[in-house]
């Protein structure tokens, strides 16, 4: 059976609207329905906690559950079968993601801004830190120490993971020895928008989460922006849904390796979406035989063929139209398999960028070292991939001296008042007026 295959666009071809719905990910597409759903999880879990949860799992996971957390003792059973090849990537991986991690601690900054003024700049870890890791059709112990490494660099106080269970209603002992190497203090086998709602709101035995981080599909996406927005709601680390790929090609491109970076996407979930674009139409033709050719032996080929079914192959008039598409599209990530990556690597917004024909994008999302928790739906625009400042909060500090509120209070005073605020402009004056510590009655001749 040949399987439905992505024909080419050619850019020039569509107007305005066309191209804009060239570049919509598919899961936007259902955005209205998924919202309400996951509204309905939201609301479900709120009011009935962990009876919820269990519930849910059924529904969703086809598993029984009598508690929603993993115990310790489960974790470690399940780390124990981890195969000595797949221990010793785990730690390969943990090792370069650890190095680059480490590499981006914050340093306080201390300014004198005006004579007798004080200003600081300070980080303190988060405190409890919910880590959501996709599991279902695939496991996923790469996302555990992409989220896990910073968190535990930070220092962040309790760490929660939550994954959906296996059919055994337990975590995969990957997931568990990852997560166990980088300091998971809580094991949740709950997935998808009830996981979420969990984190969010806390239940009997899930600890409310200060920030929620992770990618998954659109619903825990849908889920994660609802509680974000939320008055006291969690923070969220970006909108981190279905994988996407975009893959910028010049003629010194090889069709194969572009053909398997896309299929390497496509293959995450039916809900991903992968593109091509490049100036040569003998690219774009050998890169869709070779998609046909090496998509016939992936073992996940039923799930890569429904997502290249709904992804693009596009022919533009030259390299530097195919990159304003790829700026256009701002995809999570960004490949560039052209013979000057450089020149280009700067110029398009995406949340992690893979330059030069070597660099494979499966290399980011296991053991580079860069975070493959990226910004999707176009959100990398403004968005930036996940780093060890998102696991900090950064407040501030400003200490005056006598000499200090006195230079600079002719400028809070004069700004209060022109701004209608009498209470603030007092607030200065009345420390110039009276010294600290003395009684104002008595100074006004009142009886104590």
């Amino acid at each position: 059976m040949t399987e439905p295959l992505p024909t080419i666009q050619v850019w020039a071809e569509l107007d305005t609207g066309a191209r804009r719905e060239v570049l919509r990910p598919p899961a936007q597409n259902a955005e209205q329905e998924i919202t309400a759903r996951v509204r309905a999880i939201l609301d479900e879990v709120r009011t009935q906690g962990d009876a919820a949860l269990l519930r849910l799992t059924t529904q969703f996971d086809r598993v029984e559950l009598t508690s929603p957390l993993l115990s310790r003792q489960q974790a470690e059973a399940q780390a124990a079968q981890v195969s000595d090849e797949v221990r010793r990537a785990i730690d390969t991986a943990y090792g370069t993601i650890r190095a680059f991690h480490a590499a981006q601690q914050p340093q306080p900054v201390t300014v004198e801004t005006a004579p007798g003024v004080q200003c600081e700049l300070r980080y303190a870890p988060l405190r409890t830190v919910g880590l959501y890791v996709p599991g279902g059709s695939a496991v996923l112990p790469s996302t555990v120490l992409m989220l896990g490494v910073p968190a535990a660099l930070a220092g962040c106080e309790r760490v929660v993971l939550c994954s959906p269970p296996d059919a055994q209603g337990l975590l995969s002992p990957a997931v568990c020895y990852a997560a166990l190497k980088v300091g998971v203090t809580d094991f949740v086998r709950v997935g998808g928008a009830q996981a979420i709602a969990a984190l969010a709101y806390g239940t009997e035995q899930v600890p409310r989460a200060d920030k929620i981080f992770g990618p998954g599909n659109a619903y825990v996406t849908a889920a994660k922006t609802l509680v974000s927005a939320e008055a006291g709601g969690p923070a969220a680390d970006m909108p981190a849904g279905p994988s996407e790929l975009l893959v910028v090609a010049d003629a010194s491109a090889e069709p194969a390796w572009a053909a398997a970076d896309l299929l390497s996407q496509a293959e995450h979930g039916p809900d991903s979406q992968v593109v091509l674009v490049s100036p040569e139409r003998r690219v774009l033709e050998a890169a869709r035989q070779e998609l046909a050719r090496q998509l016939a032996t992936l073992p996940r080929r039923d799930i890569a063929a429904r997502t290249l079914a709904q992804s693009r192959l596009i022919l533009t008039g030259s390299l530097e139209e195919a990159a304003e598409v790829a700026d256009a599209y701002a995809p999570e990530h960004l490949s560039l398999q052209v013979a000057d990556p450089a020149a280009l690597s700067g110029r398009i917004r995406a949340g992690s960028v893979f330059a030069g024909h070597l660099t494979p994008e499966a290399g980011g999302d296991y053991a580079t070292g860069t975070n493959h928790v990226l910004p999707t739906y176009g959100a990398a625009r403004a968005f930036s991939s996940l780093g060890l400042l998102d696991f900090y909060r950064r407040y501030t500090v400003q200490t005056v001296t006598a000499a200090g509120l006195a230079s600079l209070a002719p400028a809070v005073t004069a700004l209060a008042r022109e701004e209608g605020l009498e209470a603030h402009a007092r607030a200065a004056e009345v420390r110039l007026s009276r010294p600290a510590g003395t009684d104002p009655q008595q100074e006004s001749g009142e009886p104590a």
